[in-house]
């Protein structure tokens, strides 16, 4: 059994998304994503967030926050393979948090939200991948 690709199938597309407070005993939230390369899913994940989160919002930033730095290790992957591919895209279904990750404007909201989930501001404004909303 082989994977076959074509040339026009070529890119890397993220897909994430997050519940809000699922875990009944602890009360945290779910982070799942899953990344395809062409048509073939590389990589995936479903787990527990490490942090409770106050709001959807903060669930749904924390997954993006930790889907992108999977989407950044699988640039850096591809590219040892020689497989460069210009920016990968990331979705996610929720505008608020692409809202907060594209706006580094201090919120008093969000003061709440560990620095370390800022992550995703620096990856954008980077240009290392583009964040979209998906219906």
């Amino acid at each position: 059994m082989s994977l076959c690709f074509k040339k026009s199938d070529m890119g890397l597309q993220g897909y994430v998304d997050a519940d809000m407070a699922g875990d009944i005993d602890g009360r945290k939230s779910t982070t799942g994503y899953v990344f395809t390369f062409g048509r073939t899913a590389i990589s995936w994940v479903s787990k527990l967030q490490k942090i409770v989160a106050l709001s959807t919002t903060e669930a749904e930033y924390v997954a993006v926050t930790e889907a992108s730095k999977e989407l950044i290790w699988l640039q850096s992957f591809l590219e040892e393979l020689s497989q460069n591919y210009g920016k990968s895209t990331l979705h996610c279904d929720s505008q608020s948090a692409i809202h907060l990750a594209k706006n580094p404007v201090y919120h008093a909201r969000t003061k709440h939200i560990q620095v370390r989930y800022h992550f995703i501001r620096s990856a954008l404004e980077d240009g290392v991948l583009v964040l979209e909303k998906i219906p």
